[in-house]
């Protein structure tokens, strides 16, 4: 069996589930929690679509780029969002964090640190990556700042990118972490997770 399987991954604070079909209504209640769908830098499914967004999402696990997760807060149980790996490579190995939102209520808590701390020791300690790459939109400024305090460094911009789901034209801007600095960036990120979580 291969490394880059649909796993479960946990800690006190979250529990990152192997997406499946029947996430689909729990993540159209997550949305709801600030209509997410109207932000044109992120990947939130609209009303009625996450169905559809769960299905690509799979399909992208099934051709062996993807491997995509629900966000589940540990506490009260409730499925918050959406994360995954991406544009994995297992030829290096490398891979990319991404395709992340949180229903409003959570956003700029512990939550995003602790997703981020999980995939990160899973990609370096289990997968053996060499690389993990973000990439966000130029125009997410607040996406950029929360990379940045993950330790991430930044590459650059690629313009023209892609497109939004507004049909304009997105740069993106690139960050990554090599296997080098994880440890250094492991310590940072647990400072950083006990003293969100302490003030939540």
């Amino acid at each position: 069996m291969t490394l880059f399987a649909p796993i479960r991954l946990h800690d006190e604070y979250v529990v990152l589930e192997p997406l499946t079909p029947e996430h689909a209504p729990a993540l159209e209640t997550a949305a709801a929690d600030g209509e997410l769908w109207n932000l044109a830098v992120t990947s939130v499914p609209p009303p009625g679509q996450a169905g559809d967004y769960v299905a690509k999402a799979l399909q992208g696990q099934r051709e062996g780029h993807m491997l995509p997760f629900a966000v589940r807060e540990a506490h009260g149980g409730d499925i918050v969002g959406s994360t995954r790996y991406y544009e994995i490579d297992a030829a290096v190995p490398r891979l990319a964090i991404g395709y992340t939102w949180y229903a409003k209520r959570w956003q700029k808590s512990h939550l995003n640190t602790a997703c981020k701390r999980l995939l990160l020791e899973h990609a370096f300690e289990t997968l053996g990556c060499a690389a993990v790459a973000f990439h966000t939109d130029v125009l997410n400024e607040d996406s950029q700042r929360a990379i940045e305090r993950l330790g991430a460094q930044r590459e650059g911009v690629l313009r023209a990118h892609r497109r939004r789901t507004d049909g304009s034209l997105r740069d993106t801007v690139c960050f990554s972490i090599l296997a080098e600095e994880w440890g250094n960036v492991a310590n940072w990120l647990d400072m950083r997770l006990n003293r969100l979580a302490s003030n939540r």
